[in-house]
Order: C-alpha cells, then structure tokens, then sequence
C-alpha cells in the first residue's frame, strides 16, 4: 500500500520544479493528483508521464473562480479533495526604494493571496471528505530576511501565519494545516542564481536539495504518519538557519 492511498490531491504550481516532484511523489504512493497552473503545456505533459492518476487543468491562483472550477472538475474526476499544496509562488528581485508598487503587488497575490483562494476553495470538499491534509510551501524567506526580494518575503511571513490561523480554524473538520520552509531547491527559479548558490556553498549540507527531498516531506504531511502535525513550520533548509 502507498502511503496517501485513496487521497484526492490538489498541487498547485505543478507543472515544474518541486511541484511537478511534488505530484509524482504523491501519485506514486497512491494518490489521485491534479497539476495546476499557467504553463499549460508542461502540466499537461507532467499528467501524461504519470498517467491516470493525475488531471492538469489550467489555474491562475489569484482568481478565485477558477479555484472554484478546478475544485469541482477535481470532484468530478476523482472525488472530494482530501489534499492540497499550496506551491505557486513567484520572486521579483529590486531593492526596496526601486520596487515598484505594481511589482509588489504581483508577487503578494500569487504568493499570498493565492494561498488565500486555495484553503478557501478546498474547505468545504474537505468537509465532504471526512478528512484533510493542506500543505502551504513557504520559505526560509518567512522564517528570516533577504534583501532585494522585499515581495517574497513578506508574502511568505504572511504564508506562516496564515497556516497558523487555518490550523486552528479546521481542526474541528479534521483538517490539518502546516506549512514547509525550503532553503535553496535546485530549480528553474535558482538554477541561474550565483546568491543561491553562494548560500547552499556555505551552510552545513554545503548543496541545494533536489527537489524529490521536499517531496518526500510534504508526503508525510499529508499522510496519516503526520497526524498529530498541524500549525507547525517544517524547514528543509540544509541548516542554513541553524547558523
């Protein structure tokens, strides 16, 4: 037996990077997954790989009616939803004084407010599943500061405390919330980035994490082995913090 057998999971941001190894983790422990996001042909291509255990269907996290849609073509796929990862999230990179309130905007409604319209949406598909498991992907960036990146981490402080209050909010529905802290992820959104690779260089596990070493955790919170987590932070950081 898988260990998330019989769970319907939402990944949001899925189409790449943790996410897309978020979904195969999942799908391969048994879960029925659906890949969202705007990148339509690589979250398709990510369904195929895996097969009929996984959906992609396109989801701009900012729009709460397209949570609503998703939500019930979700239903109608593989029923109820008893899993999501909140996983979308951009970075814009300016100093404080040349970011632009548009800029910061942007990254405060996907990283942010995204994660808002997710917990909404699944709660009451939660409800009719008996049982629930949402994972918000922050970052080391909501546990300290970066410079330049001002939008990313206030939006993943936010994301901390969001996790807090839903954590206390679902608990009498059975709904465990807790959110992940990754450090630096060999991805396509550090994969370039001489800062991040200066930060894995020097911190105790002196490498990025490939990203199947995030999956593996958010697959034990969302299955029954995390079943007394909820409200809690989960730092995958190679020690950095630890400094």
């Amino acid at each position: 037996m898988g260990r998330v057998d019989s769970k319907v999971v939402i990944v949001t941001g899925g189409a790449r990077g943790m996410g897309a190894a978020f979904a195969r983790t999942l799908a391969a422990e048994g879960a029925k997954v659906v890949i969202t996001d705007v990148l339509a042909e690589a979250g398709q291509a990510v369904a195929a790989e895996i097969g009929d255990a996984a959906r992609f269907f396109p989801l701009d996290v900012t729009d709460e009616a397209a949570w609503t849609e998703v939500v019930a073509r979700t239903e109608a796929a593989f029923g109820p939803v008893s899993g999501l990862v909140n996983n979308a999230g951009i970075v814009h990179v300016d100093p404080i004084e040349k970011l632009s309130e548009a800029d910061y905007r942007k990254v405060i409604d996907v990283n942010q407010v995204g994660v808002f319209l997710g917990m909404k949406a699944v709660i009451g598909s939660m409800r009719r599943a008996g049982v629930g498991s949402i994972v918000n992907i922050s970052s080391t960036g909501g546990l300290i500061g970066y410079s330049n990146i001002l939008g990313y981490v206030a939006s993943k402080w936010a994301v901390r405390g969001m996790t807090k209050t839903a954590a206390q909010e679902f608990a009498a529905d059975n709904v465990r919330v807790n959110s992940v802290h990754p450090g630096i992820v060999a991805t396509e959104m550090v994969a370039t980035s001489d800062r991040s690779a200066n930060i894995a260089a020097n911190q105790p596990i002196s490498r990025p994490a490939r990203p199947e070493e995030l999956a593996n955790l958010v697959l034990f919170l969302l299955s029954d082995d995390s079943s007394y987590s909820t409200g809690s932070e989960f730092v995958a950081d190679g020690g950095f913090t630890s400094q």
